[in-house]
């Protein structure tokens, strides 16, 4: 069975992603509750929303969200990009990767911001749309 998955996924038909996999949608779009848009509409997506893809099936991909929801979303929607997701009431992005640092901005719960590269000691640099950017405690994000 391992060896037909992995031929699946080798060939492109199909099959789980095998790995963690992170993706960010690039523009708002509809969730469904299968691999079709004859499926059930769940909810609308915003765009820079980071997603875990489960299962990638003809261009479609079966994702899941910070909230631990899984939903179907047509692959084209999600880019390489990737972001990460305010998980606490508010997320503080520190000028270094310290908690003595000083605060350089919060940011409020389901805030996304770009995911710029993980540091040593549970830290990631994020940077905002504004263009301000820190690090942050993975602790207080999703999507990685």
């Amino acid at each position: 069975m391992k060896r037909l998955l992995t031929l699946l996924v080798a060939t492109g038909l199909a099959g789980p992603v095998l790995a963690i996999e992170y993706r960010t949608v690039d523009a708002a779009t509809v969730l469904y509750d299968a691999p079709s848009q004859k499926g059930s509409k769940l909810f609308v997506i915003k765009r820079g929303t980071p997603v875990e893809l489960v299962v990638i099936l003809e261009g479609w991909s079966k994702v899941r969200d910070a909230d631990g929801s899984l939903a179907w979303i047509e692959s084209k929607y999600l880019g390489k990009r990737r972001t990460v997701i305010v998980t606490t009431a508010r997320g503080q992005i520190r000028q270094n990767a310290d908690d003595a640092a000083p605060v350089s901005f919060e940011a409020e719960k389901n805030v996304s911001l770009d995911f710029v590269e993980v540091v040593p000691g549970g830290w990631v640099k994020v940077r905002h749309r504004d263009g301000q950017s820190g690090f942050v405690r993975i602790n207080q994000i999703w999507g990685l």
